[in-house]
């Protein structure tokens, strides 16, 4: 046999299923996204390509989704069109409806609105064979729509190539909920009965990926990316994850949370059973916390209740995994309250990196307290946590001006650990929400004043920073050695985060509008030029008129 003859390289091993609702704009380019896997991957595994089959599974759309996919099928054998009966309302239905249907030996999961990058497939597939893996997981990369500005989902995991014999082995597993950037042996999910919840479940792959880890497969890990998120926040009709205005959308994540660590515990996976708690605090928790200022007050007690509800359930071991982290910390502040409170200074802790703001409270014992209406809710880890995990307290203040534009830093103490570390400079720069580019790079001196805080004054180039959202990123030095990447919290009040018109030569005017961000921090809007301002005028007026 000549030996480049196809029947050399092993066949194609592994099927996409493709789910999707009345999303006939995207469908298309998810499954072309899928069929066009495994000529960019270097492998013999790869080579004849690395999907067998594509089954595009449409949930009883009344769009012409499944008219649109059964034309694509036409033309291509390897694509099956599978139509539900009755639509489901969510998502494992129609991803279970799949599996059923699914003849290869591996299985991935993609969702309409997605896309699969180059090479995808074949990377999993790689690793997955060449580690006797029934699961091998990869890169997912979280793209907003329609700046198409990136971040990359759970990092961490995927900062290089790893076999793990058991998920045990990186409890820190648990934190990847998505189903979606997985290859999963599809004897192995058949053989364990590893199925998605049916129905209208919201965070179904939080159940699912608790099912697989209980399961105790063997694990490879690749730091390639192989599945692109679509996030997009100004879409008529928001995705499952992104609707959160709705007490019924937390108490749905606190269900399914609550069924994913019972899964884990009942199989004996005390571990992950664990980390899974530690992750609701440091993750979840935090991230409706900061949105909470958003709320009704309705919401905001129906949330209260229903999170102490849950948080009683934790036990002592629980709560002395990390006690100094943020999450334990918003926790028990949540638990010794009936009543919502402090949110805006919650919503600070909650940030990321979290910060504490004052006042910094002591008992009649001169403990460290959270405040002097919840003295139970003691602070001591922070007394020996490292100042670069400390949640330090900045505070910001811009003032655009045509001359000169100032920013006024202020750096408070906290429990007297940033004196004891010696702040001595910090490192200022903006980030650019729309592509992670940096300017005006500066570093400035940190001088203590009578108030018990440090301060700096650092002149803003806004000619240079040019149109778009920034954001201030800091960098506090100490006299010890140490450092600490921080946001600052926004100043508000007597007009600090009001829109300025200020002239320049370069642009001719600059609107420039510094605001805070939902979990608090300084952020910078700028548009440049005749043009830029039309642009924001014309934005506002669409606002009103609708």
């Amino acid at each position: 046999m000549h030996p480049d003859s196809p029947d050399q390289h092993p066949p194609p091993q592994a099927a996409v299923v493709v789910i999707g609702y009345n999303d006939r704009a995207h469908v298309g380019d998810a499954v072309r996204s899928a069929l066009a896997q495994g000529g960019a991957v270097r492998s013999a595994l790869a080579q004849g390509g690395a999907v067998a089959e594509v089954i595009a599974v449409d949930d009883r759309s009344t769009d012409g989704s499944a008219e649109l996919l059964g034309r694509l099928a036409a033309g291509e054998p390897r694509l099956r069109v599978v139509r539900r009966e009755v639509n489901s309302g969510g998502c494992g239905s129609p991803r279970n409806t799949g599996i059923d249907a699914v003849t290869a030996p591996y299985v991935m999961f993609l969702d309409s609105d997605d896309v699969l990058p180059p090479g995808a497939v074949g990377a999993l597939l790689t690793a997955a064979a060449g580690a006797k893996a029934e699961v091998a997981s990869g890169l997912c990369v979280r793209r907003e729509l329609p700046s198409g500005r990136e971040e990359p989902w759970q990092p961490s995991l995927y900062t290089a190539p790893a076999v793990l014999a058991r998920p045990s082995q990186r409890p820190r597993l648990v934190h990847d909920t998505l189903c979606v950037n997985k290859l999963y042996r599809t004897d192995f999910l058949r053989g364990h009965g590893i199925r998605f919840p049916e129905g209208r479940f919201l965070y179904e792959d939080f159940v699912f990926t608790a099912r697989v880890l209980a399961a105790g497969p063997r694990v490879a890990l690749v730091p390639d990316p192989v599945y692109v998120w679509h996030v997009r926040r100004s879409a008529e009709r928001l995705s499952l994850s992104l609707d959160r205005e709705h007490i019924d959308n937390w108490k749905a994540r606190v269900e399914a949370c609550a069924l994913a660590y019972d899964i884990l515990l009942g199989a004996g996976q005390k571990e992950l059973a664990r980390a899974a708690r530690a992750k609701f605090l440091d993750h979840d928790v935090r991230m409706y916390v900061r949105e909470l200022g958003l709320r009704d007050a309705d919401y905001r007690r129906a949330w209260w209740a229903h999170t102490r509800e849950y948080l009683a359930r934790y036990d002592a071991d629980d709560w002395e995994r990390n006690p100094a982290a943020p999450g334990p910390l918003l926790a028990r502040v949540v638990l010794a309250s009936p009543e919502p409170r402090d949110l805006p200074r919650l919503r600070e802790l909650a940030a990321r990196p979290a910060r504490l703001l004052p006042p910094c409270a002591r008992d009649a014992d001169g403990t460290p307290v959270w405040s002097a209406d919840l003295p139970e809710v003691t602070l001591t880890p922070l007394l020996t946590r490292p100042v670069r995990l400390l949640p330090l307290a900045v505070d910001a203040e811009l003032r655009p001006r045509a001359r000169a534009t100032l920013l006024r830093l202020r750096l408070h103490e906290l429990y007297g650990r940033v004196a004891g570390a010696g702040p001595r400079e910090v490192d200022v720069r903006w980030q650019s929400r729309e592509d992670d580019r940096t300017a005006g790079r500066t570093t400035a001196v940190l001088t203590p004043d009578r108030a018990g805080t440090w301060t700096a004054v650092v002149p803003v180039d806004l000619a240079g920073l040019g149109g778009g959202v920034w954001d201030l990123r800091l960098t506090l030095r100490f006299a010890d050695g140490g450092r600490r990447e921080v946001t600052a919290h926004a100043s508000a009040g007597a007009g600090r985060l009001r829109r300025h018109a200020v002239p320049d030569a370069r642009h001719g005017v600059l609107l420039v509008q510094p605001y805070a961000t939902h979990s608090g921090a300084l952020a910078l809007r700028v548009a440049a030029g005749p043009r830029g301002v039309a642009e924001v005028v014309r934005g506002r007026l669409r606002r009103l008129l609708h």
